[in-house]
């Protein structure tokens, strides 16, 4: 068997989906599967015209020249035309649920329009329960997608613990509407000893969130990084006193799963697949919060602060399982058992 798997998201600084097509292509690769990663080096995929031509023209061009016996879409669009059979990843359901804001013919496409492709790919794989819920909700009710959690790069698990002194709160993630990071602001106006820092790509939510924090004088408290290396995610991951994802609609949630697997305390809240990561154990689970509710984010993160090793011996618990639980030689098995059902 030969994979055809779209890496065109890896291109730049990856995100989400960027990030699981480079960690599952490794992990494939590890089982000795055949993964030819097809990306173009030369083109920017976070401007919409070139991610519709690498979509619709260069990869279904890479794939039918790669010789591969399917293609696994792993960026959640599909080519309109293809020759092979193909598996697409459905992420989350995010343009039908939560891109109210965005441009109309973004919505059509990536919402629309990939909705009537994905029902004539040979499979689905869907990041999470809640996912694979969804999908049959708004796309196709008699569908039956496969469930496969992602896994979470190894070395989150190898992170070295050493809270600062002074604590902050990390956030990881696009700076977008549906990320709620406002709802944090409100928090940190309430808490003066803790700062926030964010790290991911910002939208024009920014600075939006940015003329918040200067009405609640809370500015010089709130450090919006943009992108960041490996290197410094890493360093921030040991060093944060906690982990905030306070998200409207997530369809995995890797700022949750990355800060389980590096044991660092959490707090997330009730929407979407966060609540099924979260949960571990009845004894070992991250605290669920209302995602509009500021008093709430407020008092859970004061009570962390204020417990700071308590929360941390339940983070290290919670660590051992969540390793387990995202580990990618899992997710590659499960990824290659749906490549055989449909080109053994």
């Amino acid at each position: 068997m030969i994979v055809a798997l779209d890496a065109q998201l890896t291109v730049g600084t990856a995100t989400g989906a960027g990030v699981y097509a480079r960690d599952l292509t490794e992990a494939l690769r590890a089982q000795s599967i055949d993964v030819r990663a097809l990306r173009a080096p030369w083109l920017d995929p976070w401007r919409f015209d070139r991610r519709v031509l690498w979509d619709q023209v260069l990869l279904p061009i890479a794939a039918a020249r790669s010789n591969a016996t399917l293609l696994h879409a792993t960026a959640g669009t599909l080519p309109f035309v293809r020759t092979i059979p193909t598996v697409v990843t459905v992420h989350d359901l995010a343009w039908h649920r939560a891109q109210s804001h965005t441009r109309a013919y973004a919505r059509i496409y990536f919402g629309n329009l990939q909705a009537r492709a994905y029902r004539h790919a040979h499979a689905i794989i869907c990041d999470s329960h809640f996912t694979a819920t969804e999908y049959k909700t708004l796309i196709d009710p008699n569908a039956n997608p496969t469930v496969i959690h992602p896994g979470v790069d190894p070395r989150f698990a190898t992170i070295e613990r050493h809270p600062d002194e002074n604590p902050f709160a990390l956030v990881v993630g696009t700076v977008e509407p549906r990320k709620n990071l406002a709802i944090l602001i409100e928090a940190l106006a309430a808490i003066p000893t803790l700062r926030i820092i964010s790290v991911g790509p910002p939208t024009p939510y920014a600075q939006e969130v940015k003329r918040q924090a200067a009405e609640l004088h809370v500015l010089d408290r709130l450090d919006l990084r943009g992108y960041v290396t490996q290197a410094e995610l890493d360093d921030l991951y040991a060093r944060a006193t906690c982990a905030l994802i306070p998200s409207r609609y997530e369809g995995f949630g890797y700022a949750l799963a990355e800060a389980m697997c590096a044991g660092v305390p959490a707090i997330a809240a009730d929407s979407s697949s966060l609540i099924e990561l979260a949960t571990i154990t009845p004894e070992a689970a991250i605290p669920l919060l209302p995602p509009t509710d500021a008093s709430a984010w407020t008092d859970a993160i004061r009570a962390t602060l204020n417990a700071r090793d308590a929360a941390q011996q339940r983070a290290t618990k919670i660590k051992e399982t969540a390793v387990n639980r995202f580990a990618w030689s899992t997710a590659a098995t499960k990824t290659a058992e749906v490549y055989a059902r449909i080109a053994p």
